[in-house]
């Protein structure tokens, strides 16, 4: 073999995209793949990692992010701390940039980067501001649908989808009208359109809103490649039925046309539901961490919690990241082969990007996450109050971002909450 820059030796290489996982060693020259192969000889590699006993796959996607700092207020943090310093190569942010604001987006978020970003550009001219203290920004005179196709195919690098959403607040105001031209807006620049489901905006005074209705009405509307995000939602809205407790019957037909299901972890996990969902047959397609200010606690994001817990409704209290939410997949039943593929092969195909990242082959840009299986006993919780336990938890130990290697060193990664060991029987 060729001298090499890097070997990643030894350790679970699991690829979905190409039906891989078997024990290998994974060698980088020039920010590329070059081998992958059990046994590559160390003696070409000008630097060797033991990852044996670690799980190395294809750079994590994580398919709701909100990375548009300052500009969103306290939602955006900081990109690289999401990303790579997690363990994620690619990040979606996800309403985050506008017609009017994605330019800024490019300049100062995508271009200082070292994570990659792209994103589904908001279906409002005002973007992803901080949307619950600002409810009749999202109305549909907010929207303008010519410059934002423009905007979409002038950034076609970027963008790679169209974010709105589908809940009661707004519902309790202008009917399921924004959703209507965001779908004109999806389907006029060939793109996927990605849906919120769970209430944001308080209701309007006076007006008595079925949450349920809002869903049958919802569902439709969308076809082959949308994304119905937030199925664990704890809000009303979701893929529950507040009526009969069970999955509503036309999430089926949605699923059946080519809808697809994204996590959307954030404050919207609820254990309850997750359970609920599962257990109907419901299997998530991708999964974003949806990671923001409201729900990640930093010294310098805290700020007033009883503040915050007031203005939103989405504040957080159970730490969380993309890991800590595979754990919980795996944790209610998923295989871990299913999970990885949740951020790795199908995020890839959602953003039409299967070609450049997603998997781990010879040639491609080294984009890979290692990461941890920790075996034991551990809590977890969401922010509603429930927990339940896992006998294993992922951890990111450190990326490859074009060959780059960066440690998982962010502060949003959250600590193991180990559980004492059960009693002797």
């Amino acid at each position: 073999m060729e001298p090499v820059d890097l070997l990643l030796r030894g350790g679970r290489v699991i690829d979905p995209a190409t039906g891989t996982d078997r024990i290998a060693d994974v060698a980088v020259a020039g920010g590329r793949i070059v081998a992958i192969a059990p046994g590559l000889p160390a003696d070409s590699a000008a630097e060797t990692v033991d990852v044996a006993g670690r799980v190395v796959i294809p750079g994590m996607i994580d398919t709701h992010a909100h990375v548009y700092q300052y500009v969103t207020g306290k939602f955006g943090l900081n990109a690289d701390m999401v990303g790579v310093q997690s363990g994620v190569t690619t990040l979606v942010d996800q309403g985050g940039p506008s017609c009017m604001t994605i330019p800024g987006f490019r300049k100062f978020v995508v271009e200082p980067s070292a994570s990659r970003v792209v994103c589904f550009i908001s279906t409002y001219l005002v973007g992803g501001l901080e949307g619950h203290l600002y409810p009749e920004l999202y109305g549909p005179g907010q929207v303008n649908v010519a410059h934002t196709v423009q905007a979409a195919r002038d950034n076609a690098d970027l963008v790679k989808g169209i974010k709105a959403h589908a809940e009661i607040g707004g519902a309790s105001r202008w009917g399921l009208e924004v959703i209507k031209l965001a779908k004109q807006i999806a389907r006029d620049s060939g793109l996927p359109l990605y849906i919120h489901l769970g209430q944001l905006w308080p209701v309007a005074e006076s007006v008595t809103i079925d949450a349920d209705e809002v869903v049958r009405e919802l569902l439709p509307l969308l076809g082959e490649g949308d994304i119905l995000a937030h199925p664990f939602t704890r809000h009303p809205g979701g893929f529950v039925s507040a009526e009969t407790g069970k999955v509503h019957p036309l999430i089926w037909a949605a699923l059946d046309r080519g809808v697809t299901v994204d996590v959307g972890h954030g404050s919207h996990f609820s254990v309850d539901m997750a359970r609920r969902t599962i257990e109907a047959g419901i299997r998530p397609y991708t999964l974003g961490a949806d990671m923001h200010g409201y729900n990640v606690r930093l010294p310098d994001l805290s700020g007033d919690d009883a503040a915050d817990r007031q203005a939103n409704p989405f504040f957080g209290v159970a730490p969380f990241n993309l890991t800590n939410a595979m754990t919980k997949l795996v944790a209610l039943g998923l295989s871990l082969t299913e999970v990885v593929a949740t951020v790795t092969a199908n995020p890839a195909k959602m953003l039409g990007m299967a070609d450049t990242i997603g998997s781990l082959q010879v040639g491609r840009e080294a984009d890979i996450s290692v990461l941890e299986i920790v075996p034991g006993r551990f809590e977890i919780t969401d922010n509603s109050g429930d927990r339940m336990a896992a006998t294993q938890s992922i951890m990111p130990a450190f990326a490859l971002r074009a060959g780059r290697r960066f440690d998982a060193t962010s502060p949003l990664v959250p600590a193991l909450q180990e559980l004492p060991p059960l009693a002797a029987e």
